[in-house]
């Protein structure tokens, strides 16, 4: 195995590098140590070229005819999607949506750790959620700064999802994944990443209709 340094990687491969890391699990809980690309193209339904290509970004080489050392290049991905290194987070917003990825115990896994949730609802204040307790949503910038908090989760409503990312920006953080419906105005040194579940149904229920009208059902 050959580590070449890493590579920057399209969003494309970003979203498949997960896919990777769990079949790789799975191989390796089997009691394999060597994996090809091939093997992983064909478990994936992915060309064992486009495989070979995306794992390339993080500095593993396979060797030709033997494949990939499987722990090895587990330990690449992590490293290079930075789950190796548990970042703590900050949500706000704790109805159903809040609650649930509070619970998230897939979180652990890929290097996240919630560590407060935020809400203005009095009834919710002072609970404790899987172990995360909810703060009042105006100590949120306070106690970022102070903790040094870099990731906030957004799932309130729509809203009060621009105030609340400003409190974010206020108290240092630096990265925003935004579940709410609505476009965030962040200064150009904060990431948000959207997650819009109207969009993903939207797409979803098209799909369906599609295959439907094609199977005739």
């Amino acid at each position: 195995m050959e580590a070449m340094g890493q590579k920057s990687a399209s969003i494309q491969t970003i979203r498949r590098l997960p896919a990777y890391l769990v079949l790789l699990r799975k191989v390796l809980h089997n009691g394999r140590d060597v994996v090809s690309s091939a093997t992983i193209g064909n478990m994936l339904q992915l060309d064992a070229i486009q495989v070979r290509k995306d794992l390339a970004v993080t500095g593993i080489e396979g060797k030709p005819k033997v494949g990939y050392m499987v722990t090895e290049l587990i330990e690449a991905i992590e490293n290079f999607l930075g789950w190796n290194n548990t970042k703590e987070a900050f949500i706000a917003g704790v109805g159903n949506l809040g609650r649930a990825l509070i619970g998230y115990p897939g979180f652990a896994k890929h290097g996240v750790k919630v560590i407060a949730a935020f809400d203005d609802d009095e009834r919710i204040i002072g609970q404790d959620i899987s172990g995360v307790e909810v703060l009042p949503i105006g100590k949120l910038s306070e106690l970022a700064e102070r903790m040094h908090v870099k990731i906030g989760i957004i799932a309130a409503p729509a809203e009060a999802a621009q105030a609340i990312a400003d409190s974010m920006v206020e108290g240092g953080i630096r990265a925003i994944w935004n579940f709410a419906p609505v476009k965030l105005s962040v200064p150009t040194t904060v990431i948000v990443q959207d997650e819009d579940l109207a969009q993903g149904l939207a797409v979803l229920s098209y799909k369906l209709g599609q295959i439907s009208k094609e199977v005739g059902v």
